[in-house]
């Protein structure tokens, strides 16, 4: 039997959520309940011999009370977040809303601070 790309997610998704069952103390049996998926099914996810559905992948989320998008990048269907995007938007939305800033201030905070962030040097 061969093996390709797709074999070796699927193994690397099914041991992730493997170690989170057993991570929060759940039985395969357990799982099975409360996602309303059959637990020999799950064991063949878990083994990486089948790719679930995106509800699968959902329920499984839900059961295990990790959020789905951890568990949808971990099955490649989507990125993994950027933890410094959430933090750059943050820092340029408390500097827009600052009412101690004048609209001309503001403006300059903003390019400072992205040209730290960006790498390049502030404008003239």
């Amino acid at each position: 039997m061969a093996t390709g790309p797709d074999d070796a997610d699927s193994g690397q998704l099914g041991e992730y959520i493997r170690m989170q069952r057993q991570m929060a103390d759940l039985s395969l049996r357990g799982m099975a309940e409360l996602t309303k998926v059959s637990n020999a099914y799950l064991s063949q996810v878990e083994r990486g011999l089948h790719q679930p559905s995106l509800r699968v992948l959902q329920a499984i989320a839900e059961a295990l009370d990790i959020p789905a998008d951890a568990l949808l990048a971990q099955a490649g269907v989507v990125s993994p977040p950027d933890p410094s995007a959430d933090a750059r938007t943050s820092t340029e939305e408390a500097i827009r809303s600052d009412p101690g800033l004048m609209p001309e201030e503001r403006e300059a905070m903003l390019r400072i601070y992205r040209s730290f962030v960006d790498g390049r040097s502030p404008p003239a």
